[in-house]
């Protein structure tokens, strides 16, 4: 038996908390700095309450350090580990090499070391190498397809493979993305990213250098990739070997999280009930008062981005603004709906429902607007703003019990209460008290007592009373006993939080490092050291420390990109070749321009598949 494991974002406490009643077995949330999101920092205080919230469900708490770090905060970051250790956290989501240095690791042993997606984790044998150095869970990149998840997993089996299944994605292959530090001083590895990716550019064709310049496409969002939903995958990506199937959000709002996570846990819960080689890594169970609809929140569009292989359908070239959900004959609209459409012109436009007259939309400014005055705007209708959902949303919408079982047993000079948590954990006390023959029946008020658990995480599930007399027992002495029983079970029931075994280590070769350049974003002595003793004769200091020698002609790399702008565009030559049509001219080069002026260089390496970005 596996257990899997539904990992959702925390962008605060809040936030957090309504992740795990809507059924997150694990939340990820961001330290007051370090984090890739800079936006997104929490102070250990919340972080520890969250902890507390989290343990008795047995959710785990994960905490984000996933930047790279300067000599001059790595004191800081020591100081900060070891708090986070003591308030009970999980595990460290980390890219830096400096965090496996014993310095960072001695006093704070209960903490996994995680390899973040910032790490550019593509191949079972980097998999095997982060293994091999301690790291027990590895976040693969995006980009990977179906088979090449498998195929790590059959390699380097004794690893929890952590994929993304939902949420936004960035177009570079994470960790290898300059773009922002290069055009803005805003570094990506430093959690500031200025979302060059999402900007419009011109795509522009020059025969020869300094040659004729045709615009193939004017100012059109085209790194801009689709939101990512694989929620259709999910059986395929746990037969594949996944462990953690986790939703991208540190920035996202409450009813996004809420929604997102509700609609995960019902199909995850629903492929466990076929599949009991399957389980969820935390207890309880959800009562859902809404019916989830991911298209209802936040999205570009959608798309499973690489799980089947390449497609066209990967970018929203129009817009990196909300879709929404597409708009059919039969939905009903309501007042107060945001509706959205592409014109004409490819560009995006929307409106606010003020009220519906039969099937005709009433604008605030007092014009109707006629299902065939909308078909003449566009061929699609989207809803980027459902005011029910989201009323319904802004209520409490969830909730979330761990089945309990009672012991009652008399004992001499008082009683014994055992109370079992649903998956084994107990706590057991002796409560001095004196054997006094009752009136009446004493058992349907021990089990109505003992039953009223009110807002703490635990239901009653049974209560077996195992005595030889009706003893008499006041209620409110039944109730103090409860209060302390359940006390101890949240304290004594975080064993469930243990760390799963590793099985059985699988050597792999891995490469020797001869040479480390910027693109292993080294920012600190620990890590350059760390390089080093690992072999590497040579380390080049990250972009942010040391600006980058160019070797390659192309001038210095930005993007790594497994998206292709060509294929995108039906520009494809092994596409085209495949259909016998006429080849793009295999002289003119390809630049991205800014609004500013500003051109990048793209660069199509089709032998390995994907497109570079330099900076022109």
């Amino acid at each position: 038996m596996r257990t899997i494991e539904l990992l959702a974002p925390a962008r605060d406490l809040t936030t957090g908390i309504e992740a795990i009643r809507h059924g997150a077995d694990a939340v990820y949330l961001g330290a007051p700095k370090f984090g890739a999101r800079a936006a997104a920092g929490n102070s250990v205080e919340d972080i520890a309450e969250l902890v507390r919230f989290a343990h008795p469900y047995g959710v785990k708490v994960y905490v984000t350090l996933n930047t790279i770090l300067y000599d001059s905060e790595l004191d800081d970051v020591r100081d900060l580990i070891a708090e986070l250790s003591k308030v009970g956290v999980d595990a460290l989501i980390v890219q830096d090499m400096a965090m496996i240095n014993a310095e960072f690791t001695r006093n704070n042993a209960p903490l996994e070391l995680h390899a973040s997606t910032q790490m550019d984790n593509r191949t079972a044998e980097k998999v095997a190498w982060l293994r091999d150095l301690g790291f027990e869970q590895v976040v693969l990149a995006r980009e990977l397809t179906l088979d090449e998840i498998r195929e790590i997993h059959r390699q380097v089996p004794d690893v929890r493979l952590e994929v993304f299944v939902h949420g936004a994605i960035c177009v570079s292959y994470n960790g290898q993305c300059y773009a922002s530090q290069h055009c803005f001083g805003r570094s990506a590895n430093r959690g500031e990213c200025a979302q060059f990716c999402r900007m419009p550019f011109d795509l522009i064709e020059e025969q020869g250098p300094g040659g004729q310049e045709q615009v193939l496409v004017r100012q059109k969002h085209l790194l801009s990739l689709r939101d990512m939903n694989r929620s259709d995958e999910l059986e395929a990506l746990l037969d594949a070997g996944a462990s953690s199937l986790k939703i991208e959000g540190r920035l996202k709002d409450i009813p996004y999280v809420k929604n997102v996570v509700a609609h995960y846990r019902q199909r995850l819960d629903d492929i466990f009930r076929r599949r009991p080689e399957y389980r969820r890594s935390s207890l309880g169970h959800e009562t859902i008062s809404f019916t989830p609809h991911p298209a209802k929140s936040f999205n570009r569009l959608f798309t499973d981005y690489f799980m089947h292989g390449r497609t066209t359908d990967m970018a929203n070239i129009h817009t990196p603004k909300s879709m929404g959900e597409p708009i059919g004959p039969d939905t009903e609209l309501h007042n107060g709906d945001g509706l959205c459409y592409i014109n004409k012109e490819g560009e995006l436009e929307g409106f606010r429902v003020n009220r519906m007259e039969g099937d005709n939309i009433c604008l605030a400014d007092g014009r109707l607007l006629s299902p065939s005055h909308l078909s003449l705007l566009t061929s699609h209708l989207y809803r980027n703003h459902d005011q029910q959902f989201e009323q319904q949303l802004s209520k409490p919408t969830a909730t979330r019990k761990v089945g309990v079982s009672w012991l009652v047993q008399e004992a001499e000079g008082g009683f014994l209460l055992r109370l079992t948590r649903e998956d084994g954990a107990q706590a057991e006390s002796l409560f001095p008290y004196p054997h006094e023959m009752a009136r009446t029946s004493q058992h349907e008020q021990i089990r109505r007592q003992l039953s009223r658990l009110g807002d703490t995480p635990y239901e009653a599930t049974g209560v077996d009373i195992q005595m030889s007399h009706d003893w008499f027992i006041p209620g409110s002495v039944l109730a103090e006993w409860r209060r302390e029983m359940v006390d101890n079970l949240t304290v004594n029931g975080e064993s469930l939080t243990e760390r799963v075994e590793s099985p059985q280590k699988t050597p792999l070769p891995s490469a020797p490092l001869s040479s480390v350049t910027y693109l292993a974003n080294v920012a600190n002595h620990l890590s350059r050291q760390f390089y080093l003793d690992h072999g590497a004769r040579q380390v080049e200091w990250a972009m942010e420390v040391e600006k980058p020698r160019t070797t390659d002609g192309h001038g210095l790399l930005l993007m790594t990109c497994r998206y292709c702008i060509r294929h995108e565009l039906g520009m494809c030559k092994r596409q085209k070749a495949k259909t016998g049509d006429a080849s793009p001219n295999n002289h003119a080069a390809l630049f991205l321009r800014l609004a500013d002026g500003r051109r990048f260089r793209l660069h199509f390496d089709c032998k390995q598949c994907q497109m570079e970005v330099y900076a022109d």
